[in-house]
C-alpha cells in the first residue's frame, strides 16, 4: 500500500512538472510577439492550444520563459514592448528573419539576459539608450540592420560582454570612450557604418580582444600607440577609413594575426615579422550563421 501511495505521489509531482505554466504576463508577451511577427507564416508555427513549454523555440525553466531561439523562422513585422515583461529571459535569438521596426525600449528590462542575436534583419532607429541595463548580456549581435543614430554610451556599462557586433547599419559618431571599459571582450565588430573621429585610444585596455573589426567607416586620426597592448589579437581590420597615421601599427605584434587589413597602397611600414604566408585577407561581408 505504502508503495502504491509512493508511485502515486511520484506521477501527481510528474504531472504538475509536465502541466507547469509559466505566468499569464509572460503567456502574454509570447502571444503579442507571435501576433505582431506574423506567427502563421513561421516557417515552425506555435500551437498555442498547447503547454507554452511545446512551443517551438522557447524553453521553460521553473515556470518561466527561459530562452526563445526563432532563428531563421520567418518573422516579419515588429517585436512587441511587451518582450520586456518576459524578464526571467536569458536567451533571445531572434536573428535571419524579416523584423522590422525599431527595437523596443522594454528590452533593457531583460537584466538576466545573456545572448540576444538579432542580425540579418530590417530593424531600424536607435539602439535604447538603456541598453546598458543589460548587466548580464554576453553577446549582442545586431549587424546588418539599418540601425542609426549614435552607439549609446550606456553599452560601456555590460562589463561581462564578450561579443559585440553592430557591423552593416548606419550608425553615425564617434565610438564610445565606454567600450573601453568592456575588459572581457573578445570580438568587436563596427564595420561598415558612417562612424568618425578618432579611435578611442582606451580600445587598447580590451587585451582579451581577438577580432576587431573598424573597416568601412569614417574614421580619422592615428591608430592608437595603445594599440600595442592588444597580445590576443589575431583578426584586425581598418580598411577603409579616413587615417592619417598608420605609423603605430609597427608597434602591434603582427606575427600572429591571421587577417590583417588595412589601406596600405601608399604606406610603407616595418612590421614585426608579420608572415604574410599566413595572414590571409578576408572578404568583409558577413555570411550567412548557422544557428547556435
Amino acid at each position: 500500500m505504502k508503495k502504491l501511495l509512493l508511485l502515486l505521489v511520484i506521477i501527481m509531482t510528474a504531472s504538475q512538472v509536465i502541466n507547469a505554466k509559466v505566468s499569464k504576463a509572460e503567456k502574454q508577451a509570447l502571444l503579442d510577439l507571435y501576433e505582431s511577427t506574423n506567427g502563421t507564416s513561421w516557417l515552425k508555427q506555435w500551437n498555442t492550444d498547447q503547454p507554452v513549454s511545446e512551443w517551438y523555440g522557447v524553453t521553460v525553466e521553473g515556470n518561466h520563459v527561459v530562452e526563445i531561439n526563432l532563428f531563421r523562422n520567418n518573422l516579419s513585422g515588429i517585436i512587441p514592448q511587451s518582450i520586456g515583461n518576459l524578464n526571467h529571459l536569458r536567451i533571445l535569438n531572434l536573428a535571419f528573419n524579416t523584423l522590422s521596426g525599431e527595437l523596443p525600449n522594454t528590452i533593457s528590462q531583460l537584466q538576466n539576459l545573456e545572448i540576444l542575436k538579432i542580425e540579418m534583419n530590417r530593424l531600424k532607429g536607435n539602439l535604447p539608450s538603456e541598453i546598458g541595463n543589460l548587466v548580464n548580456l554576453l553577446e549582442l549581435t545586431a549587424f546588418n540592420n539599418f540601425f542609426s543614430g549614435s552607439i549609446p554610451d550606456s553599452i560601456g556599462d555590460i562589463e561581462n560582454l564578450r561579443v559585440l557586433n553592430l557591423s552593416s547599419n548606419n550608425f553615425v559618431g564617434h565610438i564610445p570612450d565606454s567600450i573601453g571599459n568592456l575588459t572581457r571582450l573578445e570580438s568587436l565588430g563596427l564595420f561598415e557604418n558612417a562612424l568618425d573621429g578618432d579611435i578611442p585610444r582606451n580600445l587598447g585596455q580590451l587585451v582579451l580582444l581577438k577580432e576587431l573589426v573598424l573597416a568601412n567607416n569614417q574614421l580619422g586620426g592615428a591608430i592608437p600607440a595603445e594599440f600595442g597592448q592588444l597580445a590576443s589579437l589575431k583578426v584586425f581590420q581598418i580598411q577603409n577609413n579616413k587615417f592619417n597615421s598608420y605609423k603605430n601599427l609597427e608597434l602591434m605584434d603582427t606575427r600572429e594575426f591571421l587577417v590583417f587589413d588595412y589601406d596600405k597602397d601608399d604606406v610603407k611600414l616595418d612590421f614585426k615579422d608579420v608572415n604574410f604566408s599566413k595572414t590571409r585577407m578576408a572578404d568583409t561581408k558577413f555570411e550567412d550563421d548557422e544557428e547556435h
